[in-house]
């Protein structure tokens, strides 16, 4: 008779079970909507209690999942109560209660990601920082050269620029050139863009020739030249020494064009004729006096 009635006797889980059931429901969504894991879920509907943490937080369970079913919250959370006091077993190992459910955690991969991205961030600031301190150290040199450059462009002559390091011309788009010093072919040939090339040191007096000024672009050291002639003109002659460059064209060597043709020998002024008293004055040739004797014998 007593195992009858024991038989007969509803559990809490299955009161749990029942009503999840009625309502068409799986573990996983109560677990959803609960927060609960599942393994809990399971072990109070299949009374395991060895398998659930201490009395408190698995009454707190069930009575989230009566509320997620539709069943009396209290009711269910004095039921479970009483069955847990009579049928629990003691056990000696420390209860592990999972506060929340551990897909709401942030993934480790995912925080050491973001530790090492602001590393990254922190250092290309640093690395900026330091490259515009630099910039400032180096800025004041940059605008000594500028001024040097504007005034030996001005009109009025100037003492021309102090002049250091080696002479180098480059060239923007391909352009021909021509470099001698005296007799001496230093270069002689076309530049493509972005080549350069050096005039030696030890050059006497080196000269350029080239059809395109435009296309080139000639350094002093750390100083950039003026222009050393028009666009689409050719020039020759002009010096690459590097005090004749910081000069400017209005000091340094003749910039040439092409030469003109010169004037035909039939349009060059002609010498004037010599005055009838200089003529008048010349000494009398031998050829005259048989003409004033011609102009005698006539007269008689």
């Amino acid at each position: 008779m007593d195992e009858t009635e024991a038989d007969d006797v509803v559990t809490v889980g299955q009161r749990l079970r029942e009503a999840r059931e009625a309502k068409g429901l799986s573990i996983e969504d109560i677990a959803a909507s609960t927060r609960i894991p599942t393994r809990h879920l399971t072990s109070l509907e299949n009374s395991e209690w060895d398998k659930l943490p201490a009395a408190t937080y698995s009454v707190g369970f069930a009575k989230n999942y009566a509320g997620a079913v539709g069943l009396d919250r209290n009711e269910i959370g004095e039921s479970l109560r009483t069955e847990m006091g009579g049928t629990r077993p003691v056990t000696i190992y420390p209860e592990v209660y999972e506060a929340a459910d551990p897909a709401r955690t942030m993934p480790k991969g995912l925080v050491f990601g973001a530790l090492a991205l602001l590393a990254i961030v922190v250092l290309g600031l640093t690395w900026m920082s330091n490259r515009s301190l630099v910039s400032d150290e180096t800025a004041p040199p940059t605008e000594n050269a500028a001024a040097a450059e504007s005034n030996a462009a001005a009109p009025a002559p100037a003492p021309a620029p102090a002049a250091s390091g080696p002479v180098v011309l480059t060239a923007n788009e391909a352009v021909w050139i021509s470099v001698k010093d005296g007799g001496a072919i230093l270069k002689q040939g076309e530049l493509a863009p972005g080549q350069s090339f050096e005039v030696p040191a030890n050059a006497v007096a080196p000269v350029l020739t080239t059809g395109k000024p435009e296309a080139l672009r000639i350094s002093v050291g750390t100083a950039d030249a003026p222009a050393i002639g028009p666009a689409g003109q050719t020039v020759s002659g002009v010096s690459l020494l590097a005090a004749d460059l910081l000069r400017g064209p209005a000091t340094a060597a003749p910039v040439a064009a092409t030469p003109a043709p010169s004037r035909p020998p039939a349009q060059r002024p002609r010498p004037a004729p010599a005055p009838p008293a200089a003529a008048a004055a010349a000494p009398e040739t031998s050829a005259s006096a048989p003409d004033n004797s011609a102009a005698t014998a006539t007269l008689e």
